[in-house]
């Protein structure tokens, strides 16, 4: 069955970009509020037209460059910060004497804060304190002289930006972390799915070939010991693995990447009756309901693979003369499967033993499933009275109970 890639993409730094770009867009309004207002008090009026009709065409012909970090460049966070820095010092020559004493805004006013916010989100906190000196020292020779309301502003802005340039590299330090945390899990989970159909496959083999072979002597003892040395190679390998490198995105404003491998879900629902009914036989009774039980096409399969290792854990552990019975009840919200054996029941400690041996029968091709299904598996056995193992399953998968 085709499967398809699901990409998951974390950000909080794109929203800010988001901010900057109305932010910019918002103080050039102001700013030529502030000029209109005050039209009285320039005395070169027509400079300053010329200086707000070049700051507007800025403004909005640049509006993509400030979309992101990829396309916030080196070059045109150069030439936006000279744009405000030549408005602050060309304020004294356009505005009157007046106008300065009472504290004034400059031309640009806090559009300039913009320019130093982009320096910000773009190279952090080093690169806003970079951005924002020059700001600071266009301010002081402005005004002449280091006014407290001046020094105010300046102080202000220098630890705002240095502010946001570090929450935005904690940000992106934060969503490397939270990418390498659910790559590990999906390869952890992908992991699990391929010990859970290796033991159901090549080791039942395996372990086949080994009894059997023991059994036969000669040769075929040989290569039942030659098959045994292949069965613990492989739990070990299963039981351990590599974890791939997380992806992070070229683009940091995009955010930390995820890919996870998924099989497709629009399919019909399946039967669960019809998985199961191979399973029944001489020594295994199967009862169902009258109606059909169904469930995800994923659920269904890795279900009736959880009733199969559970009949193979019978079948090797309860001896050939031992029966099982399969229940499968129809709930509400779930689907509840029961298997049941007459065997000797499993000594007291002996999965965690058989675990540690790298033995995953009960751990991953039982419990493992049931886990990622969102389900349950219980497992009861009292030696001498046999073992019960119940499977729950929900009818809804968890990740389309929150889609929903």
């Amino acid at each position: 069955m085709s499967k398809r890639e699901r990409v998951i993409r974390m950000s909080v730094e794109q929203p800010l970009w988001r901010a900057l770009t109305g932010y910019r867009v918002l103080t050039l309004l102001y700013a030529i509020g502030l000029f209109a207002s005050a039209y009285d008090e320039y005395d070169r009026a027509g400079v300053a037209i010329a200086y707000y009709a070049v700051l507007t065409v800025w403004t909005l012909a640049t509006l993509p460059r400030v979309q992101s970090a990829a396309a916030c460049t080196k070059r045109f966070l150069a030439v936006d910060l000279a744009i405000a820095l030549t408005g602050i010092v060309l304020t004294p020559w356009v505005v009157t004497q007046e106008h300065i004493d009472r504290g004034g805004p400059t031309l640009p006013s806090i559009w300039t804060a913009g320019s130093v916010l982009a320096f910000a989100l773009k190279g952090g906190w080093r690169w806003a304190a970079f951005a924002s000196t020059p700001v600071a020292a266009a301010n002081l020779v402005e005004r002449g002289h280091p006014a407290r309301d001046t020094v105010h502003n300046v102080i202000l802005v220098w630890v705002a930006s240095i502010a946001i340039g570090y929450v935005v590299e904690v940000a992106r330090a934060s969503e490397r972390t939270l990418a390498r945390a659910l790559e590990i899990e999906a390869a952890t989970r992908e992991r699990e799915r391929l010990a859970r159909d290796i033991h159901d496959g090549v080791l039942q083999v395996l372990a086949m070939v080994q009894r059997r072979g023991a059994d036969l002597g000669g040769d075929a003892a040989d290569l039942g010991r030659l098959a045994g040395e292949q069965e613990v190679a492989l739990r070990t390998l299963v039981s351990g693995g590599l974890v791939p490198l997380s992806r992070v995105s070229e683009d940091e404003a995009q955010g930390a990447v995820v890919r996870l491998v998924e099989e497709p879900d629009d399919i019909g629902p399946v039967d669960l009756r019809t998985l199961l009914a191979r399973y029944a036989g001489s020594r295994v009774s199967l009862a169902e309901p009258g109606a059909p039980v169904e469930l995800p096409p994923g659920a269904a399969r890795e279900l009736a693979a959880a009733v199969g290792a559970a009949l193979d854990n019978v079948r090797r552990h309860a001896g050939d003369g031992a029966r099982a019975w399969i229940l499968v009840e129809d709930e509400p919200g779930e689907v509840v499967v029961t298997v049941r054996d007459d065997g000797p029941g499993i000594p007291e400690g002996r999965l965690a033993q058989a675990e540690g041996e790298g033995r995953l029968g009960v751990a991953q091709s039982i419990r493992g499933r049931l886990r990622d299904l969102g389900g349950s598996a219980e497992l009861v056995s009292v030696p001498g009275q046999g073992t019960e193992v119940e499977l729950k399953v929900p009818k809804v998968s968890p990740g389309k109970a929150e889609r929903r």
